[in-house]
């Protein structure tokens, strides 16, 4: 174990896997919570030290078996779909109108987001096929196709008036601190990072609506495909979460097929695995802030937190 090893959590460079895990075993001594949160959300809650937990960091970060793309669904999947689904996973199964409310208020800055991150990408980059997929992606969902294919922004929006919400209440609604903390997050990602990391970053996040998941070891997908043919939910929702169901197979797969060509061209793989990690972190504090915000309209909510903060 010779690699050079960056920390996930303060992006030191170490010369070996050893030397990362005497940094995180000198960090947790002194209780620095940043890097005992990883830990124990990654690795181990048992603070471990040395050999031992220089090779978990090695088996946590190694792509050789599965190269970088399967790496990066595999951890995606553990966080969103594994044995403890996210809070916000659960109650989209079946939602409550107060779930979906939830969703739209929160979203639509994520959307604001998503534009603003993917033009970073199309800023920094010289590469013709990460243009014309951005693009595309950009048009999708933020522009449309004209009135047969609409962006999954105005989609999003009319949701709401399904809901009960005005376009202006919708629009005019500020974001939850964790959704502006996360917004932050994916701004700096592009401003300060590669391309290459901003692609990882924000088209791995497309992962929580791929519906084929399952195949690759989640126990269950982004909501139950039933709702969308029972009488759960308005048309107009059915209508944006069917669009996404549909596109985000290939607007997760092509790019993240790019990321790991192009990781290993410019020898950036584990740089990518970071800043993906500190992408996945932001997105699970949105989520539960798109929880917050449902729970504003009704508190029985509070339950799909579990122990969890919102």
């Amino acid at each position: 174990m010779t690699e050079m090893a960056r920390c996930p959590a303060c992006e030191r460079a170490y010369g070996s896997y050893e030397g990362l895990s005497t940094h995180f075993s000198e960090e947790a001594a002194r209780s620095d919570a940043s890097h005992i949160m990883w830990l124990n959300r990654n690795i181990t809650k048992d603070k471990g030290r040395g050999k031992e937990l220089g090779s978990l960091l090695f088996e946590f970060f190694d792509t050789g078996k599965t190269g970088l793309r399967v790496w990066v669904k595999q951890r995606f999947i553990e966080r969103f779909f594994g044995l403890k689904p996210h809070p916000f996973v659960l109650a989209l199964q079946h939602p409550a109108k107060a779930v979906l409310i939830g969703y739209v208020l929160e979203h639509q800055h994520f959307l604001r987001q998503w534009v603003r991150s993917l033009s970073w990408v199309l800023a920094k980059t010289d590469r013709a096929d990460v243009v014309k997929e951005e693009l595309d992606n950009i048009v999708t969902e933020f522009y449309g196709y004209g009135d047969d294919r609409p962006s999954h922004y105005e989609l999003l929006i009319r949701m709401g008036q399904s809901l009960g919400l005005s376009r202006e209440t919708v629009l005019g609604t500020p974001p939850l601190p964790a959704t502006v903390s996360a917004i932050q997050t994916w701004q700096a990602i592009g401003r300060d990072k590669h391309w290459l990391e901003t692609m990882a970053a924000m088209h791995s996040l497309e992962l929580i609506a791929n519906r084929d998941v399952k195949q690759d070891g989640a126990k269950i997908t982004y909501f139950d495909p039933q709702i969308l043919q029972n009488d759960e939910i308005t048309p107009e929702t059915k209508a944006f979460l069917h669009e996404g169901y549909e596109a985000d197979v290939e607007h997760s797969e092509v790019p993240l097929e790019m990321v790991e060509r192009y990781a290993k061209e410019f020898g950036l793989v584990e740089d990518v695995q970071i800043t993906f990690l500190k992408s996945v972190e932001a997105f699970d504090s949105y989520l539960m802030a798109r929880l917050e915000r449902g729970m504003q309209f009704d508190g029985r909510l509070v339950a799909y937190a579990g122990g969890r903060a919102a």
